[in-house]
């Protein structure tokens, strides 16, 4: 059975993811600066890491169902590391959706189910957008 409880390395693992995507916004901002997006990428992949363990980790990032989104992560974590940022962000980003896909419909429901915005997300016109790429509702 899975722990959820909260323990220091959890802690430091969703601090370096949220650092992360903060350098990675900051990276962005400034016109696709490879050092912020470099750093932003590192601080993600190891802030995953330690969040979910080494062996979770690679059991994810191995599963047959997301090789394609791992290796496009990859290669895009590679050309920013190189310097090509823009390309690198890119095809990240599509590595990203598909590798984190799965979670899509449990954040519509969380975002459904937030206090301030939820309401923006429970209006008809966005509720049948999630519904229409949800396929079934998950329970939160």
């Amino acid at each position: 059975m899975m722990s959820f409880e909260m323990n220091d390395r959890k802690k430091i693992g969703l601090g370096l993811t949220g650092f992360g995507v903060f350098f990675s916004f900051l990276g962005i901002i400034f016109f696709f600066d490879k050092g912020l997006l470099a750093m932003g990428n590192i601080l993600f992949f190891s802030g995953v890491t330690l969040t979910i363990g080494l062996k979770s980790s690679m059991q994810f990032f191995m599963k047959r169902s997301n090789f394609k989104g791992t290796v496009s992560f990859g290669v895009g974590f590679f050309l920013v590391i190189i310097g090509w940022p823009i390309i690198g962000m890119i095809i990240e980003a599509y590595g990203f959706v598909v590798l984190f896909s799965g979670f899509w419909p449990t954040l519509a429901v969380f975002l459904q189910k937030m206090p301030v915005i939820g309401w923006l997300f429970q209006q008809p016109f966005v509720r049948s957008f999630f519904d229409r790429y949800r396929g079934k509702r998950v329970p939160v």
